[in-house]
């Protein structure tokens, strides 16, 4: 049967209506590190989970910026909370930018804050600027640049915190774990400035060690957040390292860690050290990337 201009419209307006119901489609494509999609959240109309290479990377709820789903966020959150007065602007420094979740959560809870934001995969800055924009005046620069090259280019004493969540697809970069690093990131800080980092490990936690011994090095505080069974060394998981010249709020941060749906530790002081064991700082020459993650740790379907 022949179809008529009007049929032909009509299935055009059905098609599109069709589409408008169907909501928000993913998006897969190729970036300078592999395969990032951004997957629509079925239960809300501009949420998205952003993954590379299955590797879940982000979530982000563009009409809801303070909601964060991965418990590594939120405890990162709870420094950031902790770290000045409710409110109160802050300058700063993030290392890897993902979906930019913690820079719009930051925003949205500390309006006026200065945030930079330096990422190194073009392609994923490109993806995200063009699928999940930020928006107008959020004080939030964001550039395409690696990690530790723009930290030491960073100015002396520029910011109040700096976050570091730089995976290079599941594991830290080598260059981002020596005691070089740490020292580089203590100069970019005020002097009451805090440094926060995600890491991932699992028993022995020959990397976590490592990396305690660095900041140990350089800051006089330190503490670790995570859930009781990664720290009990039961499985792999994510582990958050805050760290600073001055004492930490670590009574906030442990009451927002024991409030979480997921519950998380805080390790400081004497448990730390017994942690941290004879492990030593370990130079630019010697550092090696965070483990890889077993099969199934963190990839999805």
């Amino acid at each position: 049967m022949l179809e008529t201009d009007a049929d032909a419209d009509a299935d055009a307006d059905a098609d599109a209506d069709a589409g408008a119901d169907a909501g928000p489609i993913p998006v897969t494509r190729t970036v300078d590190c592999g395969t990032a999609k951004l997957m629509p959240d079925v239960d809300r109309p501009r949420a998205w989970l952003l993954t590379v290479d299955g590797a879940p990377q982000s979530y982000v709820d563009l009409d809801a910026p303070t909601d964060l789903e991965f418990e590594y966020a939120r405890r990162l959150a709870a420094v950031l909370d902790a770290a000045a007065a409710p409110a109160e602007p802050l300058d700063v420094l993030h290392l890897g930018g993902g979906a930019l979740t913690l820079p719009r959560y930051l925003a949205a809870t500390r309006p006026g804050s200065r945030q930079d934001v330096v990422e190194a995969d073009r392609g994923l800055l490109a993806l995200v600027a063009e699928q999940l924009p930020l928006p107008p005046d959020c004080g939030i620069t964001v550039r395409a640049e690696d990690a530790r090259t723009a930290l030491e280019a960073a100015p002396e004493h520029s910011a109040d915190v700096i976050v570091a969540d730089v995976f290079g697809g599941s594991r830290v970069p080598a260059h981002l774990a020596s005691v070089e690093y740490a020292r580089a990131a203590a100069r970019v800080l005020r002097p009451d400035g805090i440094y926060t980092a995600n890491l991932a490990d699992s028993a022995p936690f020959d990397f976590l060690r490592s990396q305690l011994a660095n900041y140990a090095s350089v800051f006089g505080h330190l503490c670790v957040i995570a859930e009781p069974a990664v720290l009990r060394g039961r499985r792999f998981g994510n582990i958050v390292v805050a760290a600073s010249r001055v004492e930490l709020p670590l009574t906030q941060v442990a009451r927002r860690a024991a409030a979480d749906v997921f519950p998380a530790r805080v390790e400081h002081g004497a448990a730390l050290r017994r942690l941290t064991g004879d492990a030593v700082p370990v130079h630019d020459a010697q550092a090696v990337p965070s483990p890889r993650p077993p099969d199934g740790a963190f990839s999805i379907g």
